[in-house]
Order: C-alpha cells, then sequence, then structure tokens
C-alpha cells in the first residue's frame, strides 16, 4: 500500500553555488556523498532533492531526522536509490517503509520523485 509520494523540482546551478560553502555539505550531505558527488553538481542537486522529495513523501517534511541521514546512491547500473541511517533509518523502519526513487534532469533542473509504500 503506498504510504506516500514526494516531488522536487531543483536548480542545479542555485545547489552548486550553495555547496560552495562548507558549511552547507556537511549540514546536508553525508561523508560518502560529498566524497561521490562533490565535482558533480547535478548528482548533488539531485541529492538535496530526493531528500526535499522523501520528506514531502514521508508528510512530515524535515523534522525528526536530519537531511544527512537520507543518502541517494546510485547501483552499479546507475538506478538511483535511498540508503537510510540514524533516526530516518529508524523512522523508516518503525513504519515498515520501502522506498522507490526516480531521477531526471533537462538543462538547469532535476526533478526527484519518490514513493513510499509500507511493507
Amino acid at each position: 500500500m503506498i504510504y506516500g509520494i514526494g516531488v522536487d523540482m531543483t536548480e542545479i546551478s542555485r545547489v552548486s553555488k550553495a555547496c560552495s560553502r562548507e558549511s552547507f555539505l556537511k549540514r546536508v550531505f553525508s561523508e560518502r556523498e560529498t566524497d561521490l558527488y562533490r565535482d558533480k553538481p547535478e548528482k548533488l542537486a539531485a541529492g538535496f532533492a530526493a531528500k526535499e522529495a522523501f520528506s514531502k513523501a514521508l508528510g512530515t517534511g524535515v523534522r525528526g531526522f536530519s537531511m544527512r541521514e537520507v543518502e541517494l546512491l546510485r547501483d552499479e547500473l546507475g538506478k538511483p536509490y535511498y540508503e537510510f541511517s540514524g533516526k530516518a533509518e529508524e523512522i523508516v523502519r518503525e513504519k515498515g517503509l520501502s522506498s522507490f526513487v526516480s531521477v531526471t534532469d533537462e538543462g538547469d533542473l532535476v526533478t526527484v520523485f519518490t514513493v513510499l509504500e509500507t511493507n
């Protein structure tokens, strides 16, 4: 059963500019995300949008967990997926949620669509 749906559209240039501030990077992205995507502004923008889309699908906004605890990663074929830690992981586990995410970009925009499903 679908628990929630979230979508977010973000300007790559806006996130790229924000990422020039180390404080923004440390507040929003995990060390792993920063290491993987620091020189890939479209990936950082997708990660930011994914965190927003997740919080919308959850229905809480970014409350009760840190954005750093919601990672957007990619498998060996490039398929995006979420990995959770800390309070975000607790919320997902307690609610029995599975997550699905899709990412697309065009020009300076990246859009992320997220579905959370109850197990």
